[in-house]
């Protein structure tokens, strides 16, 4: 389970959508949510859109893996596909928040690597939100404010990419990627390979 966190506006979505364009053996986690679907926006691609009572019964039945509320919204990892990519050997991808993140290591920290998006600067931040022209004034200052709280949370994460380019960011996300499917406990078959290269000599 691979995470990318940021506050809004810093890249995690924009790096991860790249990252699964050239990876095709990564899937992406898609989260169930109860806020509005923006223009665009396709359900059951982008997120699962439910309302409040739903997302209560998801909770209410264990279906999420984590869940969390952000700008008045909450959202959720639903479990049953994470399971079934990972039962595959699938790496899966998480654009989700730092609470959620918490919440998969208290499950799974073995199988977790989590990497955190930061802008280079505040005034780049602001500068981004305003350009996606997905929210309101007043909705971007609320989230300017929750960045200041959300920034402090990399340093629980395993890595810290600064998103200054764009392409450099996604190149050392790729970077950690690869190297982490590398790590001798995540390559599956390796004693039996192994066996077989001690036989043959």
């Amino acid at each position: 389970m691979f995470v990318l966190s940021s506050p809004s506006g810093a890249g995690k979505t924009s790096i991860t959508r790249a990252l699964l364009k050239q990876n095709d053996d990564l899937t992406i986690s898609v989260s169930a949510t109860t806020r509005p679907r923006r223009p665009g926006e396709v359900n059951g691609q982008d997120y699962y859109f439910v309302d409040k009572d739903r997302f209560s019964e998801m909770i209410a039945q264990g279906a999420f893996l984590e869940h969390a509320e952000a700008f008045g919204n909450f959202y959720g990892t639903p479990r049953e596909p994470v399971e079934a990519a990972l039962a595959q050997g699938r790496d899966v991808v998480f654009d989700i928040e730092w609470q959620g993140t918490q919440q998969l290591a208290e499950i799974a920290r073995e199988d977790l690597v989590t990497v955190f998006i930061l802008p280079p600067s505040a005034q780049a931040l602001a500068d981004r939100l305003h350009k996606r022209a997905q929210d309101s004034e007043e909705t971007i200052q609320y989230r300017l404010s929750k960045a200041a709280d959300e920034i402090t949370h990399y340093s629980e994460y395993d890595y810290v990419v600064i998103n200054q380019d764009f392409d450099e960011s996604l190149a050392r996300v790729q970077t950690i990627l690869d190297a982490e499917r590398l790590k001798r406990h995540r390559l599956t078959g390796l004693s039996g390979f192994v066996r077989g290269l001690k036989d043959g000599l």
